[in-house]
């Protein structure tokens, strides 16, 4: 990925790789998707699924999963804390970097995403089948959720609105005027009101990727970042979307692939923005 010119090349992996690694007892390929059946109609051998409804979140609070069920998740999955972590899914795999920021609020460090994803592994024509695999129990030890680095709240949204600093929309174009609620051809729900962040750019996640679903090179993404929307490397930046999984991906390209220290994902979004009594919002 040198080649591409990204400040942290080591995050992302090749599909090429990952088929090289497939017997690697080191490495665990994990599936993320919008779409969860996709992963029993067929996978890559030997991954393993993580859902990002069932598996990441609370089951009652409108929270991530705590301490303890982060360490039964990856126990049972047979991820220790030394494995090699590999995401990749569907939709120029927004959900597995969902699921890879959220292993960064457990300081899972030694985790990968899959350069083009499901889409891309499949055009390659590489294998893929329909059953489970099964790994002897781990015995993973996460620290305490550390989410500050890189979640960001409705409070410290409203403070950088406030202070004026960069705010990155990367939801569709109608999400971001008010005229949706959702991306085209979806309910349009979640909310009960549209328009976005007073001061957020619009900068919808999907122009990062290529159409083969791989990120753009380091070049094409700063000429969209900086100077098409004014970022720097060292602004404090929060991305956002509806409801945290679009912006993960901004989040990756800005934190990883363009080497930003202080970016953070609002995960609540829309869905929580849209509906506060009293906060500010544009159209």
């Amino acid at each position: 990925m040198n080649e591409k010119g990204y400040v942290h090349p080591e995050v992302l992996v090749s599909t090429a790789w990952v088929a090289e690694h497939l017997n690697d007892p080191a490495v665990r390929v994990v599936e993320s998707n919008e779409d969860i059946m996709l992963y029993d109609i067929k996978h890559i051998p030997g991954a393993v699924q993580i859902d990002w409804q069932r598996d990441l979140n609370d089951p009652l609070t409108r929270d991530y999963l705590g301490r303890a069920s982060f360490d039964a998740l990856l126990s049972r999955h047979g991820i220790g804390n030394d494995t090699t972590v590999v995401f990749y899914g569907d939709k120029n795999n927004w959900w597995a970097c969902y699921a890879f920021w959220v292993f960064q609020l457990f300081s899972h460090a030694n985790a990968r995403v899959m350069d083009g994803g499901r889409a891309k592994w499949e055009a390659e024509g590489r294998p893929m089948v329909r059953e489970a695999p099964s790994y002897p129990t781990a015995s993973y030890k996460a620290p305490e959720r550390a989410d500050y680095p890189i979640r960001a709240t409705r409070d410290q949204v409203l403070e950088h609105v406030h202070q004026k600093r960069p705010l990155v929309d990367v939801r569709s174009p109608g999400e971001y005027s008010g005229e949706m609620l959702h991306m085209p051809s979806y309910p349009q729900e979640g909310a009960l009101r549209g328009g976005h962040i007073p001061g957020a750019r619009s900068i919808p996640w999907a122009r990062a990727a290529n159409a083969d679903a791989t990120f753009k090179t380091a070049a094409e993404l700063r000429a969209i970042y900086e100077q098409e929307q004014g970022l720097r490397a060292a602004d404090n930046v929060i991305a956002y979307c509806r409801i945290g999984e679009r912006s993960a991906h901004t989040w990756f390209v800005l934190k990883y692939l363009l080497g930003y220290p202080h970016v953070r994902n609002y995960d609540g979004s829309w869905t929580e923005w849209g509906n506060l009594v009293g906060v500010p919002v544009e159209r």
